[in-house]
């Protein structure tokens, strides 16, 4: 099996696991709060990623020191993606509110890329890629319009 079709293979399933989650948190959400909905995903992951960091190496910590101190906000931005999910998806349903999170994402993932911003490759925005994005905006425009 190639390489590239294991990496479609394996973003399938993160795509597969985001849309199970945000169903997953919307019920907690609607259920406990945004607040404990978020404890409970972040709780639960963040001790299974722990336990898993230090059985496989021991937490190299040294290595931390390396990455500039503005990438640590993943957590705080994933605190947002997380509670964001779990509060909208209920609200607006899976399909338009992961219509506009995904649009979101790539036109934002573009800009990135067009720059290089954030320490990104840069791989520049060509006419192929704007009449995707064009494209896709319309179908947000479709499936968001009531």
């Amino acid at each position: 099996m190639s390489s590239y079709l294991v990496l479609v293979i394996l973003a399938v399933i993160g795509g597969v696991a985001v849309v199970l989650q945000a169903q997953f948190m919307g019920v907690l959400d609607q259920n406990l709060g945004t607040i404990e909905s978020v404890f409970i995903t972040y709780g639960s992951g963040g001790l299974v990623v722990g336990l898993t960091m230090l059985a496989l190496r021991g937490g190299n910590l040294a290595a931390w020191r390396a990455v500039p101190p503005h990438m640590f906000i993943t957590g705080l931005l994933g605190l947002v993606i997380v509670g964001t999910i779990g509060y909208v998806t209920p609200k607006l349903g899976l399909v338009t509110a992961f219509t506009i999170l995904i649009a979101t994402q790539c036109v934002l993932g573009g800009i990135i890329d067009h720059f290089g911003w954030f320490g990104a490759v840069v791989r520049p925005f060509e006419p192929t890629k704007l009449l995707g994005v064009g494209v896709l905006l319309l179908g947000v425009w479709l499936i968001i319009r009531n």
